[in-house]
């Protein structure tokens, strides 16, 4: 049996409170704790704001990583069942969210191709707003632009390298801007709850 790294961005906004939001991002993290027993890792919560800027409540955010024998087209089946388990109705692009679960990368799987996948990657700012692909893109196209994702995911992943440009979690979010690398603020009150509840190391 082939195990894969999946790794995996948690996030929700639509919650009536950042209290609200923390619980629901703690409870998917424990639904997949508890779907693949002692080949999880979780980060911490974070309050991140919203993004695009100025496009709805901030989020609440946290990455995990899964050992797991699925492939990633069924990995990306799987997290969407739980979100639709946990709430989730897909509405307006960016816009507000129960819960969101992304799947950033499956080890070192390039989907579909290297010339999609750096098509998509290299994707201008304003072009990003109005185009979505319609496959799953591995590498996920924006993981190395955006600190509410590396942040969380440099707890668990730090040493995970992007197959296409070799550099490493840690490397991305050392090339963050400062600015936004102090907009992402830990919630550690939250990352006990979920320890205690869920196993989730």
């Amino acid at each position: 049996m082939t195990m894969t790294l999946h790794l995996v961005a948690l996030g929700a906004n639509a919650g009536v409170s950042r209290a609200a939001n923390a619980r629901r991002v703690s409870r998917a993290m424990g639904v997949l704790a508890a779907l693949f027993p002692g080949r999880v890792a979780g980060s911490a919560l974070y309050a991140t704001p919203a993004w695009p800027p100025a496009s709805g409540p901030e989020f609440v955010n946290a990455a995990m990583s899964i050992r797991a024998p699925l492939p990633p087209a069924r990995m990306l089946a799987l997290l969407h069942r739980v979100e639709a388990r946990l709430g989730r109705v897909r509405g307006r692009r960016w816009g507000e969210r129960k819960l969101d679960l992304d799947l950033l990368a499956s080890g070192a799987a390039v989907r579909p191709d290297e010339v999609t996948q750096s098509r998509w990657r290299r994707l201008a700012p304003d072009r990003q707003r109005v185009e979505t692909p319609q496959q799953l893109i591995l590498p996920h196209p924006r993981l190395q632009d955006r600190a509410f994702v590396l942040i969380p995911l440099a707890e668990i992943a730090p040493g995970w390298r992007h197959p296409l440009t070799g550099r490493s979690v840690a490397e991305m979010v050392a090339a963050l801007p400062a600015a936004a690398r102090r907009d992402i603020r830990p919630l550690p009150a939250a990352k006990k709850a979920l320890v205690k509840r869920s196993g989730v190391a």
